[in-house]
């Protein structure tokens, strides 16, 4: 996955998830970082990415991140009340992964943590 800076971590894509706005179908990718996932606190952890239309305007430009556990069944709660921005939100210096094209959301999400500064 392609970060913010020449770092290069791996990650698969673990799923989608299916689920709907105010009547709109809308899907994002679920993915599971590999190196991370060798570690047996973080076995079942899997990162939701994601940039929606307040992306830029009340919330990161670069979008924000929601952690998830995998879950025992077919379905997984999303809790968009619990989206942070990435580090490199905070300073350049970190090297954060970029959102995916495929879970940019035209749809504004207005919850999570907000933009703090411009």
């Amino acid at each position: 996955m392609k970060t913010s800076t020449d770092r290069e971590p791996l990650y698969v894509k673990y799923g989608e998830v299916e689920f709907t706005i105010d009547g709109k179908a809308l899907k994002l990718n679920v993915y599971k970082n590999i190196e991370l996932s060798k570690k047996k606190e973080y076995k079942n952890y899997l990162f939701l990415p994601f940039s929606d239309l307040t992306s830029g305007n009340e919330s990161y430009i670069g979008g924000k991140y929601i952690d998830l556990k995998t879950p025992k069944g077919n379905t997984i709660a999303i809790d968009f009340n619990r989206s942070y921005n990435p580090y490199c939100a905070y300073n350049y210096k970190y090297s954060c992964p970029k959102v995916p094209l495929d879970n940019d959301l035209n749809i504004a999400i207005k919850a999570g943590v907000k933009k703090f500064h411009d």
